[in-house]
């Protein structure tokens, strides 16, 4: 959703519905990223509120592994209903947004349901036990499902109005927020954290390098950093939303890492039995590589305990480095792109201010860090642990439907073509550098060269 995009288009609206026009530029005012901090925080103070006075927030159920799961649980009528009343939920958030921003809520509502039922079904193939053991997970056919139908069917206008890809992103962000504490950092031990700084920083300034080098633009030199260096495509959503990105690359970038973790998640255990590698070493370099702390316990199941242990630390470590990620990149992006270009170095005759990087830095990175600190600093472990399983669960919803969205919004064609199949190459050629890079810090932080060999017996 942008707002600046949509003001000229939206005025007819916001006079018929008799908006004074003071108050007319000042809910203009109020951008995208800061509906995505509004709504987020509605979420996540509602959900304290209800957890602190004892209410227990049910989620809907897509885990199944026959047909009898399937009809038993999750076309159960108690299931069922709790998907109806999500649906209800963050169709009336997402429309206060809407509304208020001048879109036309009509058209809105029925293109949110159609996408929200869509990615309702991503959940549901993306949670069958045999899909989910070959690591495809419903970001896979969110974005399967979205190409299919924006690239074989003409959208008509009442879907584009809530085909916004973006806005889900964001307000799924701010809530991401709550699951980056600082506890976990400091849980992770010395090893993990110097493990986490040294990978992250190398592999992203290789891989942007890597980027430059083979005529990558910067735009998608980012996003792919990003994926490849911290947490896949988590890492490469926030990225694509600090620089406001084109929607495609992130569609592309998160193929990418989808489709090369699988044999990442094969291949390494492998490894780790193979060359002897011992198993707290191999669980921080499972950590360090794969991208999810689901593929990282996977994975380290394949070798031991102990690597799942290890692995689960760093994975830890990076995951922290988001929001740090985050605020540079943001930061950088902003005294680097002029204002109303697309990513070149900014003009000799701007003077890229305070003012000017305030303008241009995504606000929902504020929502995002702000959530994270409140959960690591004002609240107790027990109640940020207690809130964690729900607020997750809400926010996959958020990111499902942007990834609807965003398949709505990529052509096919564009995103097999995209450069000449550069960026592909670069995403492998710096996620091989990332394997063997973190294998060699790994031995040197984990193998007891420089800190004790940590006991996670």
């Amino acid at each position: 959703m942008s707002t600046e995009n949509n003001s000229t288009n939206n005025s007819a609206a916001l006079t018929d519905s008799g908006i004074t026009p003071d108050k007319k530029t000042f809910l203009q005012s109020i951008t995208e990223d800061w509906w995505a901090v509004i709504l987020g925080t509605i979420i996540i103070a509602t959900v304290l509120y209800l957890s602190n006075n004892g209410t227990t927030i049910s989620l809907p159920l897509f885990k199944w592994a026959s047909t009898s799961d399937f009809f038993g649980k999750i076309m159960s009528s108690q299931n069922l209903l709790l998907i109806a009343e999500t649906w209800v939920i963050f169709l009336a958030l997402a429309s206060i947004a809407i509304a208020l921003s001048g879109g036309n809520v009509a058209k809105f509502a029925a293109g949110f349901t159609l996408i929200y039922f869509l990615a309702i079904l991503s959940f549901i193939i993306g949670g069958n036990k045999n899909v989910s053991y070959l690591g495809l997970e419903y970001v896979v056919f969110a974005l399967l499902i979205g190409i299919f139908l924006g690239n074989l069917v003409k959208l008509p206008s009442w879907l584009k109005e809530a085909v916004r890809s973006e806005f889900y992103i964001k307000t799924g962000l701010v809530i991401l927020g709550t699951s980056i504490l600082s506890a976990d950092l400091i849980k992770a031990g010395l090893p993990g954290i110097v493990q986490a700084v040294i990978v992250v920083t190398a592999v992203w300034f290789f891989s942007l390098w890597l980027s430059r080098k083979l005529k990558v633009d910067d735009e998608f030199g980012v996003i792919l950093a990003s994926a490849v260096s911290i947490c896949g495509v988590s890492a490469a959503i926030v990225a694509a939303g600090v620089i406001n990105g084109d929607k495609r690359k992130l569609s592309y970038v998160t193929t990418l890492v989808l489709i090369m973790a699988i044999p990442m998640m094969i291949v390494q255990p492998w490894a780790v039995r193979y060359f002897h590698i011992p198993d707290v070493i191999g669980g921080a370099w499972l950590g360090g590589t794969l991208d999810t702390t689901a593929t990282v316990t996977a994975a380290g199941d394949l070798v031991g305990p102990i690597a799942v242990k290890a692995g689960v630390i760093a994975k830890f470590s990076q995951n922290v480095f988001i929001g740090v990620a985050a605020f540079f990149i943001a930061i950088w992006w902003a005294y680097r792109k002029p204002k109303g270009g697309e990513g070149t170095v900014l003009a000799k005759t701007e003077s890229p201010g305070l003012k000017i990087v305030w303008e241009r830095f995504p606000k929902f990175v504020l929502g995002f860090i702000a959530a994270s600190l409140v959960f690591s600093f004002l609240l107790s472990v027990t109640t940020a642990k207690s809130v964690a399983p729900t607020l997750n669960g809400l926010r996959t919803v958020w990111f499902a439907i942007a990834f609807i969205s965003i398949g709505m919004e990529a052509k096919f064609s564009s995103l097999v073509k995209l450069q000449g199949g550069r960026p592909a190459f670069t995403f492998v050629t710096a996620q091989i550098f990332n394997i063997f890079w973190t294998l060699l810090w790994s031995y040197i932080l984990f193998g007891g060269y420089i800190f004790p060999i940590p006991d996670f017996k």
